[in-house]
């Protein structure tokens, strides 16, 4: 008899230790994906938080769902003649921004759609769809390029629509470099200097 409690008790202290070892697992998974979506997307992620009600469960299936549906996405590198284009485009619509904030935020809405087609990013009229594949790949950015759609509209005031396009520069930047750092073009002077401050 006493052969056979021990080896029941040994039988419940290996069951007990796969299903602790298990849950933890299962726990570290978790957290690991939550990390590693925060780290990805970023204050892309905490957007997506705040518009689920602080549910980070609901929130990170949808951004997980992004990675499926667009991580995939390769972009496609652009020639240096139209790198010239989109880049004397930009400055053509900060300099309208003096004029006519509204058209400028316009302008540099729609050169924001185009260069990501030109890249690779879903085309259409789904803005939704593709501003979700631009947070894929370039999470930091992708706001400006959301505030200068909605300020556009014209109901935002002058201050606000300068800062929604010194902000999708930023994106604009990523795209035309063809990286997430924005490098090499200045953000802040560029419209600063045109007289919008």
């Amino acid at each position: 008899m006493g052969a056979v409690a021990v080896t029941t008790a040994i039988i419940i202290i290996a069951v007990v230790a796969v299903a602790a070892i298990a849950a933890f697992f299962l726990l570290r998974g978790r957290l690991t994906g939550g990390r590693g979506l925060r780290s990805r997307f970023g204050p892309e992620y905490d957007r997506v938080v705040a518009r689920h009600g602080g549910d980070t469960e609901a929130a990170e299936r949808e951004l997980g769902d992004r990675v499926k549906r667009h991580g995939a996405i390769e972009e496609r590198p652009l020639t240096e003649e139209a790198r010239a284009r989109y880049a004397a485009r930009w400055a053509g619509a900060q300099e309208l921004f003096v004029e006519s904030p509204e058209r400028s935020l316009t302008e540099a809405d729609a050169l924001l759609a185009e260069l990501s087609r030109e890249r690779g990013f879903p085309d259409g009229d789904d803005f939704e769809d593709r501003t979700d594949a631009l947070s894929v790949h370039h999470a930091a950015h992708v706001d400006g390029y959301r505030r200068v759609h909605g300020a556009r509209r014209g109901d935002a005031g002058t201050e606000e629509m300068r800062e929604a396009l010194i902000e999708a520069r930023k994106l604009f930047d990523a795209l035309l470099e063809g990286g997430g750092s924005g490098r090499g073009h200045g953000n802040r002077h560029l419209v600063k200097g045109r007289g919008t401050s």
